[in-house]
């Protein structure tokens, strides 16, 4: 069986950018039944593989991919991967406390990941807290310096919230230079000129 640590897909949402939670180690919420259960990781993680194969097609079934990424977390509570990819599930619904739950036991379970980190930025952004975001965010580039769906994600906020700093066009200027899609660069080479035009300093 391969850890799932390494197997997880990066779910990674686009940033079009929750509610803050207090911790999730422990079994709070819609874990607290399941929490003392003996774990399963053998079955936790075909169920897992089940939701990536279903998350793999042209026209996945969300609906179906929940239902085994629940079933695999009712195996093994402790499946990190697992809660990132409903998070992620719950974020397209709109379900922002929900999705921020699974994305801090995520972010606890897979330490070394910034993906968690970068949803959770963006949970928390679309339910108004702008700094908790931030924070989230920047935690992601502790984890993983350079990456780019952290930076897009501060660049996003900072800008949308008026909280530019010295970083702003740095994260601009990666964005440009990093960036495989066309909208991207095009928004981060207006933002970075509507920067200098405020602040002519910054060139």
């Amino acid at each position: 069986m391969h850890d799932n640590r390494s197997r997880f897909i990066r779910l990674t949402l686009s940033v079009t950018l929750s509610m803050w939670l207090t911790g999730c180690g422990d079994a709070r919420g819609p874990y607290a039944d399941n929490a003392s259960q003996p774990r399963d990781v053998v079955k936790a993680e075909e169920r897992y593989q089940a939701a990536v194969t279903q998350l793999a097609e042209k026209t996945p079934d969300d609906e179906k991919t929940e239902k085994l990424l629940r079933e695999a977390l009712g195996f093994d509570l402790y499946h990190g991967a697992a809660h990132n990819n409903l998070g992620v599930l719950l974020l397209r619904k709109d379900r922002l406390y929900d999705a921020a739950e699974e994305f801090e036991w995520a972010r606890k379970l897979l330490p070394g990941h910034p993906e968690p980190r970068v949803n959770l930025a963006i949970a928390l952004e679309r339910g108004g807290k702008h700094q908790e975001a931030l924070e989230a965010a920047r935690a992601a580039l502790e984890v993983r310096p350079g990456n780019l769906p952290a930076i897009k994600t501060i660049a996003v906020i900072q800008l949308r919230e008026a909280q530019t700093d010295d970083l702003t066009r740095g994260y601009l200027d990666t964005i440009i230079q990093r960036s495989n899609d066309p909208q991207w660069k095009d928004w981060a080479q207006r933002n970075k000129l509507a920067l200098e035009a405020r602040n002519p300093l910054t060139r």
